[in-house]
């Protein structure tokens, strides 16, 4: 047996021959590996008093277990048994039969993969040793099989290769080729007969060969990971459909396995498991690194994120011309089926999304196709260090789920001004976890001590919260993090430092979630009322240096100047501000509480004009909406929060005519001809092009009863239409819709009718624009606009 190195991509445990196995799939430098581990019990916990009921119940369900007392104990300090069954069925079917009884079990949920790995430490690296068994159906792949294997955490990193999977279809989900494309081989596998192509053409004669084809090309090319767009859901689920329709084995996983897809009954969202291989869907991934885009279509994200996109861009002549390309001219169809492939590729490459999923895996252990995972990122860590604590995971319990307060956010006060500075605290809730020694296991052990006796004061949290100054697990976690982020940064490595800071900020989320079994209101609001008391400290600080603070918003501080300063003379007083109240942080929690403060205020931005709205038809200040001007290099660039230019349920003109406002007032210009020419050209029919609305529809058509708004009634028309006309209904099952107000109200882009409804766009669309900043300067928009109205 020799020591080896790999990386985790696939885990699975089944029952075989009345045992566990454990079936891992790393891999290697030496290839593809499949380590098989068997024997490993199911175990979970129950209260030592529950023991002889325990043992009764498995008795009369025929399950062997064994049950040992151990030194664990519960967050409510009651003693544990360990029951160990022989396989994951009986396991599953006793912890059913026990919470029918009203007998408490703990951990049973911890599925037996999981386990093996979060309590070996080990984050995606493994170092093992295995005995190399000879398999044929293994071997035949050109891949290794190990058994009797033995692993341990590593952090070996992968090189991972990579396949852009695509398909193409009639709307009936009838096959007509697919997409390929890799490094190791690119082709389009297309049902026709063979013609000449400057696309790579596997041609095939059916459905079901192409099938086969896709089946052989990935044990052909072996890929460690399948990428695409909206992958899971609709390519990966047609294939699966079209293979049961043909009674074919999908046997696209490693060792000549099939995938698997399943269904949730709750969401219907699909998922996929092919061993061996990893599925990334890019819409997933990208949500998942926090990406934002205002539509998720890849023709969209392509656009802007690379500035290319699709061959064919209208939905309704891309699916007519898909069919008269299969019918007429298949070696377009296969080029722009490709296409597709290749961009996905490339937003993966420009992201380093497989990077970003890598390193998550290595952070946390959770799996690299894992969507969300904040909850599974955190118990992964967390639970193998309070088993070497002596203590058992709470269970989750939903229903006694407490709300904690939000973030701070300070009533703002109006107005337009001069020089205002950001001044953020950096990472402010990890600050407070590691400053307060924030931890479940610490809350626990914290309420035990009498806080009257001076050597074990703990540190006081809210609600009732306390945390014990020594027995705690999260801010050294949390430390360990920053500081591979600090690394991270200096090595210029962004797809580390953003799963890192991802993982790191979603500690209180999971904290304050009800879908943590470490849920606990004293911990979450022992964060954000922390943080409350930290905003209002600071706000005082900053003014009593003279300065005013005019909003605060979680973590920044926004701070008037009271007059008009050169960038030089701003960032001068911004870096002393953070100076001077970080030295005051540093005293105060030494003296107050004997802790080292970890905040650390930061100056972020200098606005030379900055305004500040009041809420619509109130003289009362927003909140999470404001503009600013600043110096980007050579020039000023405005910064839109939460305005018409940053919010994707505005128009385009609404946008055009905010920007163009916003700086001509920034730079001491008068808009009155602006205003009332851009008024007269819309009425004119100059920015029709510019009058689209795009809205989501969050719920299926016919879900949409009492309220219907616009944007579902232009749906409506729109599948109206496309009935009529023979074409597929767009917007039945959700989707994103472009619609015109019209003067007979709502009305599809592709199928407008009626005259545009400009009244609509003046009063809905520049007036509140333009209401937002110009009565800082003494002007309204009606007296600028309403004379002109007047000539129509």
């Amino acid at each position: 047996m020799t020591i080896q190195q790999g990386f985790v991509l696939t885990r699975q445990a089944r029952d075989v021959g009345g045992q566990t196995q454990i079936e891992l799939w790393l891999k290697t430098d030496e290839g593809p590996s499949q380590l098989i581990i068997q024997g490993e019990k199911p175990i979970f916990f129950i209260e030592d008093h529950q023991f002889e009921a325990v043992q009764s119940i498995s008795i009369q369900q025929g399950i062997a277990i064994d049950l040992k007392p151990l030194t664990l104990k519960t967050f409510d300090s009651s003693p544990l048994v360990a029951c160990y069954c022989r396989t994951i069925q009986d396991s599953n079917a006793l912890a059913h039969q026990l919470a029918q009884a009203n007998i408490l079990t703990f951990e049973s949920d911890i599925r037996l993969a999981d386990r093996y790995l979060m309590e070996r430490f080990i984050r995606g690296g493994v170092e093992f040793t295995g005995q190399r068994v000879t398999n044929k159906s293994i071997e035949r792949h050109n891949h290794l099989r190990f058994e009797q294997v033995k692993c341990r955490k590593n952090d070996y990193l992968p090189n991972l290769t990579q396949v852009s999977l695509d398909i193409e279809c009639s709307e009936k989900g009838i096959l007509y080729s697919v997409g390929l494309d890799s490094p190791l081989d690119s082709r389009v596998i297309m049902i026709g007969d063979p013609q000449p192509a400057d696309t790579p053409i596997e041609w095939v004669a059916d459905e079901k060969a192409l099938l086969n084809a896709l089946i052989n090309w990935f044990q052909n090319y072996d890929p460690d990971v399948v990428v695409g767009w909206n992958v899971v859901d609709f390519d990966f689920r047609l294939l699966h459909k079209r293979c049961e329709w043909h009674k074919l084995k999908f046997a696209i996983g490693r060792g000549g396995q099939s995938s698997f897809f399943r269904t949730s009954s709750q969401t219907q969202q699909g998922f996929i498991n092919i061993p061996g291989r990893v599925v990334l869907d890019g819409i997933d991934t990208l949500k998942t690194a926090t990406y934002h885009f205002k539509s998720w279509s890849l023709e969209s994200v392509s656009q802007e994120l690379l500035h290319e996109g699709k061959i064919i861009h209208n939905v309704h002549d891309r699916m007519d011309e898909i069919n008269r390309m299969f019918k007429e001219d298949k070696p377009s169809l296969a080029l722009y089926n490709l296409q597709d492939c290749t961009l996905v590729n490339k937003i993966f490459a420009h992201t380093h999304l497989l990077e970003f999923a890598i390193e998550r895996t290595r952070l946390t252990g959770v799996e690299l196709d894992r969507i969300g995972g904040s909850v599974a990122a955190f118990t992964n860590l967390y639970l193998p260090q309070i088993h070497r604590a002596g203590y058992v995971a709470p269970n989750l319990y939903p229903e006694n789920w407490i709300a904690s307060p939000g973030g701070y956010v300070m009533d703002s006060i109006p107005g337009l001004y001069d020089s205002v500075l950001v001044l953020d605290f950096k990472s402010l809730y990890p600050s407070i976890i590691r400053s307060f020694l924030i931890d479940p296991m610490g809350l626990i052990e914290g309420l035990k001590l009498d806080v009257g006796r001076e050597e074990n004061q703990a540190v006081a949290g809210f609600r009732g919260g306390q945390f014990h100054r020594t027995k705690h697990f999260l801010p050294k976690m949390i430390e360990e993090l920053w500081a591979a982020r600090d690394q991270a940064k200096r090595s210029n490595n962004k797809a580390f430092s953003q799963a890192i800071k991802i993982i790191m900020n979603s500690f209180y989320g999971v904290l304050g979630s009800s879908g943590c079994r470490f849920f606990d209101t004293r911990l979450a609001s022992s964060i954000t009322m922390r943080g409350h008391e930290i905003m209002k400290q600071t706000k005082k600080l900053i003014e009593t240096r003279g300065y005013q603070v005019i909003y605060g918003d979680t973590d920044s501080t926004f701070v008037s100047l009271n007059g008009e300063f050169s960038q030089e003379n701003a960032d001068e007083i911004g870096k002393r501000l953070v100076k001077e109240i970080n030295q005051w942080w540093n005293e105060h929690l030494e003296q107050e509480y004997q802790l080292s403060s970890i905040l650390e205020l930061e100056y972020e931005t200098h606005y030379k004009r900055f305004l500040m709205p009041t809420i619509r038809g109130s003289e009362t200040g927003s909140k999470k909406r404001y503009a600013g001007l600043v110096t980007d290099g050579d020039a000023d660039r405005i910064v839109f929060k939460g305005l018409e230019s940053a919010r994707t349920d505005w128009t385009p003109l609404a946008q055009r005519f905010q920007q163009t406002l916003y700086e001509m007032v920034f730079h001491g210009e008068k808009p009155h001809d602006f205003v009332r020419n851009f008024v007269e050209d819309t009425l004119a029919g100059k920015f029709d092009d510019e009058m689209v609305y795009q809205k989501r529809l969050r719920r299926r058509l016919h879900e949409y009863q009492k309220n219907v708004p616009p944007q579902v009634r232009a749906a409506r028309l729109a599948d109206e239409m496309n009935a009529k006309l023979g074409r597929p209904l767009q917007y039945q099952n959700r989707g994103r819709i472009e619609y015109l107000i019209t003067i007979n109200g709502p009305e599809p882009k592709e199928y407008i009718q009626s005259a545009i409804d400009y009244q609509h766009y003046i009063d809905k669309q520049l007036k509140p624009v333009a209401d937002a900043i110009l009565p800082f300067i003494g002007m309204d928009f009606g007296s600028l606009s309403e004379p002109q109205l007047g000539l129509f």
